[in-house]
């Protein structure tokens, strides 16, 4: 989630300190916080990030926590948006050792613990993987084998955020498949696609799947995720399956 307009607090505000900055992809940067207090969070929820101007001025935005919830740090991934108020001033001031005012847990719709169970459909767009790869780094770090498959796509190979922790999440084996397709690039796997999403392609993902998935989550933009969920519609996706959204951007 990048630059969404923020939802009602939750806590209050704590000044973070920023403890290292990775670069995801040309315009994804991963931000790694220490907090003063901890905070308790399920996968799938997002904080709200604070910058303040000289003058007086503050500009506020939602970003989702990439971290698995065990993990002591939280972690944002944040993508460069040109007109932005927040993104440039990540992208181009902030360094490690920078206090930034964060709050949160927030957001209780978009979520995912192992109770929950499975199986699992994640289609994300860009950057809407971040709350997404905190579904998959919980189940991870728990062993947990309830099959999941995720759609990502991304306009080319470098623009994958999380591309070598995603590839080796695959090559485990242990019941999750990773599917990537670029809409402006070669594929690199025979098992990938080179085009935007559409029904024939989320109907041979759900395939993949050892049965229909019982939760599915879309992450995005309003029109990827629009066009996901429509996929995912004529793709005959069972009308039992609990279908959550995560919007942000134009």
């Amino acid at each position: 989630m990048n630059e969404q307009m923020p939802a009602a607090p939750a806590t209050s505000w704590q000044s973070a300190s920023v403890s290292a900055i990775v670069q995801q992809t040309p315009k994804i940067k991963s931000f790694f916080f220490n907090l003063p207090q901890s905070i308790t969070f399920f996968a799938g929820q997002h904080v709200d990030v604070r910058r303040t101007a000289p003058n007086g001025y503050s500009a506020v935005r939602s970003y989702s926590i990439a971290s698995a919830p065990e993990d002591p740090r939280i972690e944002l991934a944040i993508e460069l948006l040109e007109n932005g108020e927040v993104s440039p001033f990540f992208h181009e001031t902030v360094a490690v050792g920078d206090a930034i005012d964060l709050r949160g847990p927030l957001g209780g719709h978009f979520i995912w613990s192992t109770d929950r169970g499975g199986p699992l459909l994640l289609i994300g767009g860009g950057s809407g993987i971040v709350p997404l790869i905190s579904m998959l780094r919980l189940r991870k770090s728990l062993q947990n084998r309830v099959p999941a498959i995720l759609l990502l796509s991304a306009r080319t190979w470098t623009d994958i955020p999380f591309r070598d922790e995603l590839l080796a999440l695959d090559a485990a084996h242990d019941g999750f498949e990773l599917v990537l397709t670029l809409t402006r690039d070669t594929r690199r796997r025979t098992t990938d696609y080179q085009r935007h999403i559409d029904g024939d392609m989320m109907r041979e993902v759900l395939a993949r799947l050892p049965s229909p998935p019982a939760l599915a989550y879309a992450c995005g933009t309003n029109q990827f995720v629009d066009v996901a969920v429509d996929a995912a519609m004529e793709a005959d996706i069972p009308t039992a399956t609990d279908i959550r959204t995560e919007r942000y951007g134009g």
